[in-house]
């Protein structure tokens, strides 16, 4: 991959390049609690539409993808979403993820989200560093969350940093 990544809207046909990378994110044991990724159908119902992109290298390779889902169906929080950003580990330190979060940030400017937040492992200290880049702010620490029951944190209790960006037009 040379130069910046490309960012358009993620599309069904993406599926299996985005699988892969989840499943990357999966394996490190630093990225999710999940111990595999959903099939399309769950992914595709579970995550809105708005901010839905991949990044995609110089040969049309998908190298990492960002989506959103709502926090809760309650009327009161229609402006609060979820996110999820992953990239592929032959693409990790290109600034790549970056890009996906700030296109991801224009994009729910654009939705009228007032709150954009994650939940992040304290380990993970790229995606905290990404974050930070991008206007985010840690607003807790979740002790304990779950037991991990795979992959190298095995048989450990994680915490989890919520984070989270607000609107700058509200």
């Amino acid at each position: 991959m040379t130069g910046a990544a490309r960012i358009r809207a993620m599309r069904p046909p993406d599926w299996p390049a985005v699988e892969a990378i989840y499943r990357a994110g999966i394996d490190t044991g630093n990225a999710t609690f999940e111990t595999d990724p959903p099939e399309w159908e769950h992914f595709d119902t579970a995550k809105l539409d708005a901010g839905r992109l991949v990044a995609v290298d110089d040969a049309g390779t998908v190298v990492g993808w960002i989506a959103v889902s709502p926090v809760s169906s309650r009327e009161v929080y229609r402006g609060v979403v979820e996110h999820s950003v992953y990239v592929s580990p032959d693409a990790a330190g290109r600034g790549v993820g970056l890009q996906l979060v700030e296109a991801l940030v224009a994009a729910m400017e654009d939705a009228g989200v007032w709150t954009i937040q994650s939940s992040i492992f304290p380990e993970n200290g790229a995606s905290l560093a990404v974050h930070d880049r991008a206007g985010f702010r840690v607003v807790g620490h979740r002790e304990r969350i779950a037991l991990m029951t795979y992959g190298p944190w095995a048989g450990t209790w994680r915490d989890t940093l919520l984070i989270e960006r607000r609107s700058t037009r509200r």
